[in-house]
This record gives structure tokens, C-alpha cells and sequence, in this order.
């Protein structure tokens, strides 16, 4: 499993009573697969994996699976805590998932010790490869990055720590032990850090982006994969940039922005479950405009 292409992590619609849409959702999924995703991580960090229960989770991890319809992986999100985690995999396992994303645990830190531990025993019990999800709540050294790079079931590690020296690390050591293991670039606008993350030996990256601005998200992917700088720097500075700037604002903005871009380019997505909230007027009219630029960038018709 290559995880070619851009990785999508599509938002989840709710109703106006609160409950999940998963109508919505099945528009939404299948109009970034018809657009060429690589991939789909459904309900994960972008999708409010926080919020949601397992039925919702189940539910939306099958529309996902009918509408990918074998033609590219679908990951969903599973963490909490070793038993949680293990009955999420079981359950994605019985519905068609190829994969999932492993979060970190809930609670105290515990150091490389207990992060280790953690993901073994999950993997020990997953009938699905894994990818571990290094965030705020579990850093991974060198030497415990390499220790579960070395289990079956863990196939790559998602960064969201922006710590590129130790990724630089973590990539070497890791390499030196197992050529095929997938890195990916998780920090919000990815596509911001992507030169430096490729500096470091990694070549792919989640984009948000592409939930709500594919074309100038394949447009990015395209000059990233051919090594098309000056392009690259053109969008990064017009749209990419500014983008960034904006989810900077208020740290739910990671999330509730990019629901705000779907919402404006026409999907009825709805606001994000608490404690997440809805973007201030003045962001969202700025996002507006944004978006204006990106169909002057790509020719969006």
C-alpha cells in the first residue's frame, strides 16, 4: 500500500438537530474521489474524530467504503486507549476499511515507554495495517519510532508534531531498518511545510485543502510531484499562505475552518460539534475571499 497521491480527509456533516448526515457525507466522499484522491481517512482529525461515537463512526466509514468502491484505500481514525482502539480497527476490519490511523491515547503522557506499548498491543490485535499518528500527547524519540516501525501491522507514521529535526531522525534511523515504511506530513495547510518535510525524506502529505479547494490542491500536488518550484512558491504565496495564516487565528480553526470552505463552496456540512466552534464573521469573509483568488490561480470554472 503506496498511498500514492493526495490524501483525503473528508469533514462530517451534521444535521441541524446535530446528528450526522451521511447523505452529505456520500456527496461529499464521492466528489473527492471522482477528483483523484489517493485516498480516504474518514472520520478522522478533520472528519471530528473526538466527537463522534462508534455507531457514527461505523456508519460513516461505510458510506465511505460504497462510495471509494475498491477504487483507492479508505483509513478511519481508531485511539482512545488500547481496548477502544482494538474494537475500532475490529469493527472498520468488518466494514471494508484497508486501513486506519492510529490517534494517540487519552490522558497522562507516558512517555516512550508507555507510547510504545500502546501501539504494540494495538497492533498485536489489528487485522489492518496501521498508521501511528504522532501529535501533542504522543512524541515518539528515534529509538521508539523505530521500535514500532519494526511491527508488522504499523505500515508508516503520520507527523503532526512539526518537530523536523526529529523527523529527519526518525526517517534515517527508520529507513536504515525498513525501506518501505510510508511518511506523511500531517501539520495543518501542509502543503506550507511540504519543502522542508521533503528536505527531510518525506514526499507525502494529508491536505485539507482538498475538502473544500481541489483544484488549487491537485494544482499544488501536480508542481510538488514535479518538482515545479517556482509554481509551487506562486500558489503557496497567493493561496497556501494566507490560508495558514488564517487557521492560526483561533486553534479550532484547524478543523472548523476547513468546514467553513466546504460549507461556502456549496455543501451543507453544518457547524462543528463543541468544543469546536463556528469561524467569526470577519474569518469567514476573508476565507471567502481566498477562495476568489484560487479561481483566478487554477482557472476554477
Amino acid at each position: 500500500m503506496n498511498l500514492e497521491g493526495l490524501l483525503f480527509f473528508p469533514v462530517t456533516p451534521f444535521r441541524a438537530d446535530g446528528a450526522v448526515d451521511l447523505e452529505v457525507f456520500g456527496e461529499h466522499v464521492r466528489g473527492g474521489v471522482e477528483r483523484g484522491a489517493g485516498a480516504v481517512f474518514a472520520a478522522c482529525g478533520t472528519g471530528e474524530f473526538a466527537a463522534l461515537d462508534g455507531t457514527e463512526i461505523d456508519e460513516l466509514l461505510a458510506v465511505a467504503v460504497a462510495e471509494s468502491a475498491g477504487r483507492l484505500p479508505v483509513f478511519t481514525g481508531a485511539g482512545v486507549g488500547v481496548g477502544p482502539a482494538c474494537e475500532r480497527i475490529r469493527r472498520a476490519a468488518e466494514l471494508g476499511a484497508d486501513g486506519a490511523l492510529l490517534f494517540p491515547p487519552s490522558g497522562a503522557a507516558s512517555g516512550d515507554t508507555g507510547y510504545v506499548g500502546y501501539v504494540e498491543r494495538v497492533a498485536a490485535a489489528s487485522p489492518l495495517p496501521i498508521i501511528v499518528y504522532q501529535r501533542a500527547g504522543m512524541i515518539l524519540s528515534v529509538d521508539a519510532a523505530t521500535r514500532i516501525a519494526q511491527l508488522p501491522q504499523v505500515i508508516g507514521l503520520k507527523d503532526g508534531s512539526g518537530k523536523i529535526e526529529l523527523v529527519q531522525g526518525q526517517v534515517r534511523a527508520i529507513r536504515a531498518v525498513r525501506e518501505d515504511f510510508l511518511f506523511v506530513n500531517g501539520l495543518p495547510t501542509a502543503e506550507v511545510t511540504m519543502p522542508a518535510y521533503r528536505a527531510v525524506g518525506v514526499e507525502r502529505y494529508s491536505s485539507a485543502v482538498f475538502a473544500f479547494a481541489p483544484d488549487v490542491a491537485l494544482a499544488f500536488h501536480r508542481a510538488f510531484t514535479e518538482h515545479d518550484v517556482a509554481e509551487q512558491q506562486r500558489l503557496l504565496d497567493a493561496f497556501f499562505l494566507p490560508l495558514a495564516q488564517l487557521r492560526s487565528v483561533r486553534p479550532d480553526y484547524a478543523i472548523s475552518l476547513v468546514k467553513a470552505g466546504v460549507e461556502l463552496r456549496g455543501l451543507a456540512v453544518g457547524s462543528p460539534r463543541a468544543p469546536l466552534g463556528r469561524p467569526e464573521q470577519g474569518v469567514l469573509d476573508a476565507l471567502e475571499e481566498l477562495l476568489q483568488v484560487e479561481r483566478g490561480l487554477v482557472a476554477v470554472p
